[in-house]
């Protein structure tokens, strides 16, 4: 079990950015189709984290067209995720944003958390 930990642990990304619940991020994702392989951009607020260390997951949150919304879990040590983007740090009082689900519009809104320096 350990050798399979130190494994994993050689593949572990430094470079990830300092990520937070309500953050609104970009996760470039690349996609293999056949032999091709594309980057896709999934951007969104982060509604959970979960894990640390090498399990560690992030929960992405999107309105698509039509209203939708749309969730995806990212792996964040994943080798298929290329790069993390934070766009907009988010002030939120809640460690789980699943409230988020239920809000349209205005009320869906996160504020954005001022730096003060």
């Amino acid at each position: 079990m350990d050798a399979w930990k130190g494994i994993i642990r050689d593949q572990m990304k430094p470079e990830l950015p300092d990520v937070n619940s309500g953050d609104t991020v970009d996760v470039h994702y690349r996609v293999v189709e056949g032999d091709k392989e594309r980057t896709q951009v999934f951007s969104g607020t982060v509604i959970r984290l979960r894990g640390s260390d090498t399990g560690a997951t992030i929960t992405v949150r999107k309105v698509a067209s039509g209203g939708v919304g749309v969730e995806r879990i990212f792996p964040m040590h994943s080798p298929f995720i290329a790069d993390i983007k934070v766009r907009k740090h988010g002030f939120v009082r809640r460690a789980k944003l699943y409230y988020l689900r239920e809000r349209r519009g205005k009320s869906a809104r996160l504020k954005e958390k001022s730096t003060v320096g």
